[in-house]
């Protein structure tokens, strides 16, 4: 009975957990920001600069940032999408050539299927024919109607949990350690409680802090080295392809490998160049490895002390739950999990699977 009530209890956590994705993940990457931001406010706070005053200017800053580093890279960006089209006859070609002469797999598997589905329906099976290359918009194919509703969709639900996150931040930041001061007097009237509920907060605002700045400084470093070398190789808006590896190597493992290819496809989409190809993806194994591998794993070792089979477990788990969002936010959960497991009686067990 025990067992089963545990096993309910789990899986109802799970299902809430991605039920509550939409609430959940705005309100981590919040936190997560403003524990980041924190150290800033506290500096302009000791240099007399009132704590109002001080959150609305950190806030204006990042958002007047942002602004002037979008509009720096605006026309690169544009520039990708208006070659999309282009892009597009390219690879058709590509893919022509490579099939021509014979059915592609996913054909042969199109007609196999199609004769099951005949068969089970009682009709006489029809003998597979040619394929053509002719795409149409019936039979199941995507419109681009649809695509574009799509990632109207998807937009908006970006912006409007762009500006909840925003929001949030300015309001933690306002409130300073007012709800450190609840948290500690919510643990009791027991000194101990409030020494423990004191040690672990101090812990995840360290670690946190510790791994943003990480983040920040890799990411950095990243785009920076990447900018530099796809200059030199002379890959067209080489500005707008750093931004973006920057921003996917914020995902650990998954990020620098989406990184090669994206770089990849880009770059013999421009030249049509094998040995092109192969310089950019050289350039961005090596980078990535550098900055990935080597510093990034480094720090991450001294400011989390967790394995490395432990964090690659978490990443699957919290990808599998929450998508791209669950890439990133994986690591610092299970920070903040294995801080509160080394302090809490009975959890011992989950702290010592996540150290080192």
């Amino acid at each position: 009975m025990r067992l089963a009530q545990t096993i309910l209890a789990t899986v109802a956590f799970l299902y809430a957990l991605q039920w509550g994705r939409g609430f959940l993940v705005p309100l981590l990457l919040g936190i997560l920001l403003a524990y980041t931001l924190n150290p800033l406010v506290a500096w302009l706070e000791r240099v007399r600069v009132r704590r109002a005053l001080g959150t609305t200017l950190v806030t204006c800053a990042i958002l007047v940032g942002g602004a002037m580093t979008a509009e720096q890279v605006h026309v690169e960006f544009s520039n990708i999408i208006e070659e999309l089209p282009d892009a597009g006859r390219k690879l058709s070609r590509l893919v022509a050539s490579t099939t021509s002469g014979k059915d592609s797999t996913l054909k042969r598997i199109q007609d196999v299927a199609t004769q099951i589905e005949q068969a089970t329906a009682g009709k006489p099976a029809t003998p597979p024919r040619k394929s053509v290359a002719v795409v149409t918009q019936e039979g199941g194919h995507i419109k681009v109607i649809d695509w574009v509703w799509a990632g109207s969709r998807g937009l908006l639900s970006f912006l409007s949990q762009a500006t909840m996150v925003v929001f949030l931040v300015f309001f933690l930041l306002l409130s300073g350690d007012t709800f450190k001061r609840k948290l500690v007097k919510l643990a009791g009237p027991s000194l101990t409680r409030k020494k423990v509920t004191l040690q672990i907060l101090d812990e995840i605002n360290s670690s946190i802090q510790g791994y943003m700045f990480m983040l920040l400084v890799t990411n950095v470093l990243l785009a920076l080295l990447m900018w530099l070398a796809l200059h030199f190789i002379g890959l067209e808006n080489a500005g707008a392809w750093a931004i973006v590896a920057g921003l996917l190597h914020l995902m650990p493992y998954f990020g620098p490998l989406l990184i090669v290819c994206a770089l990849s496809v880009a770059s013999y989409l421009q030249s049509e160049s094998l040995q092109m190809v192969a310089l950019v993806a050289l350039a961005a194994v090596a980078i990535a490895t550098l900055v990935g591998t080597v510093i990034a794993t480094w720090m991450t070792g001294r400011i989390a002390r967790m394995n490395a089979a432990a964090v690659f477990v978490s990443l699957l788990f919290w990808g599998w739950l929450w998508g791209v969002w669950g890439l990133l936010l994986g690591v610092p959960v299970v920070v903040i999990v294995k801080v509160v497991a080394e302090k809490v009686e009975g959890m011992e067990v989950v702290a010592e699977l996540l150290g080192e």
